[in-house]
């Protein structure tokens, strides 16, 4: 999978929530990895995810601390990284606008 706007992922870490650098890392060289076909795809690997509608998809971080909203694209072989947040800032994010 190509990962569009990594620059979210270190903007994260670079805001103050270091601890956040390493498991990001983590989920952004898995992901290049992947060859996600379905949101099934993405649940068989990750099982805590939440699938939120046929493109988006919420990913746990840290052991919960933090939430990854990323935008998938199938048929292109993408995701687009649309938030990466502790949890208490994701609870105030529409996720569907996003």
């Amino acid at each position: 999978m190509r990962i569009i706007a990594r620059k979210t992922l270190q903007d994260c870490w670079e805001a103050g929530h270091a601890d956040a650098e390493q498991t990001l890392r983590a989920w952004f060289a898995e992901v290049s990895r992947a060859s996600w076909q379905t949101m099934a795809d993405i649940k068989q690997r990750y099982p805590h995810a939440s699938v939120i509608d046929a493109e988006r998809v919420v990913f746990n971080i840290g052991g919960n601390k933090y939430r990854l909203v990323a935008k998938v694209w199938f048929a292109g072989q993408a995701v687009y990284v649309k938030f990466v947040g502790t949890h208490r800032a994701y609870d105030d994010v529409d996720v569907t606008k996003l």
